[in-house]
């Protein structure tokens, strides 16, 4: 199969929040050796708090920074909440690796072209129409989605990276339909949703208006 969508997978892993998991012990000290782990104690890490750590690491303003990386935090950031609109030069935003479960607040964010939203706990793509006019790369492999619902407002992305989700509604039924006929008529129908993708799970897409060029 030349586009690894990873539709036609087992249910992903969930993506680790040993966090939020911990709630159920009621508050209990779980002791390893010399670590102590105190249970049900840490809440997640707001956006504001992730960003006054980039600051410090940084030794810049989060608001006046083009790349702003706020993956893997302990706690694990659970929202995009409202302090996102403070990043109105971002053009690269990294939230991967966190429990985030939906797409939210990216209304100021006029300038992100690349979004990384990998191992967390999204859904669906409703919020992604604030970026859809600048948007060009979306990272969104290993969390839930179920549909692709939204994804056709996205007029300028070109890489999309979505393996290990749970695709049934424009990804399973046309790789399945397609499959078994041409291997590229799979990227074919998926280009025809996403005009300008050029990427698809690692996978370059070369459209046939492409290819006629070449040749002439």
């Amino acid at each position: 199969m030349i586009a690894r969508c990873g539709c036609l997978r087992a249910r992903p892993p969930a993506p680790t929040c040993q966090w939020r998991c911990a709630c159920a012990g009621g508050g209990r000290a779980i002791a390893t050796g010399a670590l102590t782990v105190a249970t049900a104690m840490a809440k997640a890490t707001t956006i504001k708090e992730a960003l006054a750590k980039w600051e410090e690491k940084n030794g810049q303003k989060a608001s006046e920074a083009k790349e702003v990386k706020l993956y893997g935090q302990i706690p694990p950031v659970e929202r995009m909440d409202e302090s996102l609109s403070t990043l109105v030069n971002c053009e690269k935003l990294s939230l991967s690796t966190n429990c985030i479960e939906r797409i939210a607040n990216l209304n100021s964010l006029k300038n992100l072209r690349i979004l990384s939203l990998g191992r967390n706990n999204i859904k669906n793509l409703n919020g992604l129409e604030a970026v859809a006019d600048t948007l060009e790369e979306l990272w969104i492999s290993y969390n839930f989605i179920e549909k692709l619902r939204g994804i056709r407002v996205m007029k300028k992305l070109k890489v999309l990276y979505m393996s290990n989700n749970l695709v049934k509604d424009w990804g399973n039924p046309l790789q399945e339909k397609y499959a078994s006929d041409q291997k590229n008529n799979w990227i074919e129908e998926a280009t025809k949703r996403v005009p300008k993708l050029k990427k698809l799970d690692g996978i370059l897409v070369i459209k046939q208006e492409e290819d006629e060029e070449g040749a002439n």
